[in-house]
């Protein structure tokens, strides 16, 4: 059970980029609020990006008509920071792609929805967003397809399943980004890993369906330790249980690349393990996935690792809610053994989560929040990229605290009346973890850096030995 839980690590990377239009800003006091001078501007700019065909928002919203029927909503979305979705917040660091609302801007729509939405003089409108077809970081250097579709049910439990596609690599590669299409609305969320030793493919054969089941696959690995960035070998391999990862995808998420000058390795002869995570949507649908990988023109001057807290996404942690049990938390503490600059945050767990709190305390003593979600949501997880890189020195002291509130006036619990809860992979039962990604300001303090994760996390799988395993599942 120890082992196959302490291999189920993984980072969901799911950065976000928009269109460049003008943000729009709120109207002057003597001109009265209409959409082609005061609305269109913020919406074309923060909503379009999803809100227009062939996306996964439900509804276009690139005319004036459009916004005009669905003007209420909007002004209420928007007024409660439900939409546009963003979910994250930093005292140390400001996000890349930032697509919230000024506090402004949020008065407009309000204004213009008391006014009667008018119109206003449509050739003072922007013009409509246009937006790349097809690949939206370019043309890939490698595109590659699930070979067949699987099947989702209409319900039921989640489906959680791998597909191992053959990528032909002849070379050691590094790539910088990867853009994934989905081709259901059932698809939840995928992580992209390689393997090196063939074992996956022969899953995928054995089953009769399209994939192989679970989510607990040990056979990739030895890439860690092949020829390929020895130094960023170790580094991933050590953190993700012996696997190498690509990064990977969720709802609302949108194509991005990794900062200049990292990148992560891809040596020849690998697989791809798509793992996914589908929540059955009350009718048949079928995935047949494709992804365009993105290679780096050379292999990155710097080596990009992680830490998750609690390790394991919270496998070790006791997660163990009580029905009706409001203030349940798990915690977890880091000490960093080397000076490090954090390039990105994320969070993961699943309905009954309410906050995140990821807190750094630095040498001298002062204490920021590097990573905050005040109000978690499970189906907008995707990974903040900081603008710049935030420095934290060695000996910085990082906590985390995960919340969950399991009663019944938690809107977003799927059990009514509320039941027990304990760590597991279906969505009904709970994770909880807070990963960022960050590179060591020394090349050489790695090997530092490794050994302290390892130890951190022998240490929680000792705990949760000594307290048994309490809020384990066990199979």
């Amino acid at each position: 059970m120890i082992q196959r839980l302490a291999l189920i690590v993984a980072v969901i990377l799911l950065p976000i980029t928009f269109a460049s239009f003008p943000a729009g800003s709120p109207a002057p006091a003597q001109a009265a609020v209409n959409f082609s001078e005061h609305i269109a501007p913020i919406v074309f700019n923060r909503c379009a990006t999803c809100h227009r065909p062939g996306e996964a928002a439900p509804f276009s919203l690139l005319s004036y008509e459009d916004v005009r029927k669905r003007g209420k909503l909007i002004a209420t979305v928007t007024q409660s920071r439900y939409m546009p979705p963003w979910l994250g917040t930093s005292e140390m660091g400001s996000f890349r792609d930032d697509r919230r609302l000024t506090d402004a801007q949020i008065q407009v729509i309000q204004q213009w929805v008391q006014a009667g939405m008018p119109e206003g003089d449509p050739s003072k409108m922007p013009k409509v967003p246009t937006f790349t077809p097809g690949w939206q970081l370019g043309k890939p250097d490698l595109v590659v397809t699930m070979a067949e579709p699987f099947e989702i049910p209409a319900d039921g439990p989640d489906v959680f399943r791998n597909f191992a596609i053959p990528l032909n690599v002849s070379s050691d590669q590094w790539v910088r980004a990867v853009e994934f299409r989905s081709s259901a609305k059932a698809s939840h969320h995928a992580l992209f890993f390689l393997d090196q030793t063939g074992e996956a493919r022969k899953a995928d054969d054995a089953d009769p369906r399209p994939g192989f089941a679970g989510m607990n696959f040990l056979g990739a690995g030895s890439a860690a330790r092949g020829a390929i960035g020895q130094r960023q070998g170790r580094g991933l391999a050590a953190l993700l249980g012996g696997r190498l990862g690509l990064g990977g995808w969720a709802v609302g998420g949108s194509p991005s690349g990794l900062p200049e000058g990292l990148a992560r390795p891809l040596p020849k002869g690998s697989d791809l393990i798509l793992q996914m995570h589908f929540h059955p949507t009350g009718k048949v649908e079928r995935e047949q996935a494709t992804l365009g990988i993105y290679f780096a023109e050379k292999p990155p001057t710097r080596t990009l690792t992680a830490l998750q807290m609690p390790p394991i996404f919270g496998a070790l942690a006791g997660i163990d809610i009580a029905a009706g049990e409001k203030g349940f938390t798990i915690q977890d503490s880091f000490v960093l053994p080397i000076d490090a600059e954090v390039v990105s945050a994320g969070g993961h767990a699943h309905y009954l989560a309410k906050q995140m709190r990821m807190t750094a305390t630095l040498p001298s003593g002062e204490k920021k929040e590097l990573f905050d979600i005040p109000d978690w949501k499970f189906n907008w997880q995707e990974r903040y990229y900081f603008r710049t890189p935030v420095r934290l020195p060695k000996g910085t002291r990082l906590d985390v605290q995960v919340a969950y509130d399991n009663t019944a006036g938690n809107p977003s619990n799927p059990s009514n009346p509320p039941k027990r809860v304990t760590f597991g992979e279906q969505s009904t039962d709970e994770m909880g973890a807070m990963t960022i990604e960050i590179v060591p300001v020394k090349e050489g303090d790695m090997p530092a850096y490794v050994a302290a994760v390892q130890e951190h996390v022998q240490t929680a799988v000792l705990e949760a030995v000594a307290r048994g395993f309490r809020g384990l599942r066990r199979n």
